[in-house]
């Protein structure tokens, strides 16, 4: 059922999904084509604060704080998939695979690769930021619109 504290949750989030894929664009690979990728974390930013957070407001201040950390994490691990998957299939059809199963095990391959290049301070420091800011944001909305 829609709440203004998932309204809330949902926005927050594809906000802080758009300003993490800004920040992680000099860290990717020199040359690398990006075309959609903030608009797509955008989405899966959307998607996670609705389903994950949404229903984690209104529980108290910290609990909010450590379940906007928490989808923030689960947001980033939610891209990281599905950008390892497109990653992969693209590697498929040129013939980089053996077979399908060392595609799958691909996937992990490449979503490791992309998580060495996340870890960078700047990026970490605006996701646990940003989701604790966007928690208090849900708690504040699930608080406000009872």
């Amino acid at each position: 059922m829609p709440t203004a504290a998932k309204l809330f949750a949902a926005v927050a989030f594809a906000l802080l999904a758009f300003f993490v894929a800004e920040i992680l664009k000099p860290h990717m690979q020199q040359g690398t084509q990006f075309g959609y990728f903030s608009f797509y974390c955008m989405l899966i930013g959307l998607a996670v604060g609705w389903r994950v957070m949404g229903p984690a407001a209104g529980r108290g201040w910290w609990e909010a704080v450590n379940a906007g950390v928490r989808t923030a994490a689960v947001m980033l691990a939610v891209a990281l998939l599905i950008f390892s998957i497109y990653k992969m299939l693209e590697l498929a059809f040129l013939k980089r695979f053996d077979g399908p199963m060392d595609a799958v095990v691909g996937i992990f391959g490449v979503g490791v690769d992309y998580l060495m290049q996340i870890l960078a301070w700047d990026v970490i420091a605006v996701l646990v930021v940003g989701g604790a800011l966007a928690g208090i944001l849900a708690e504040w909305a699930a608080r406000r619109w009872k």
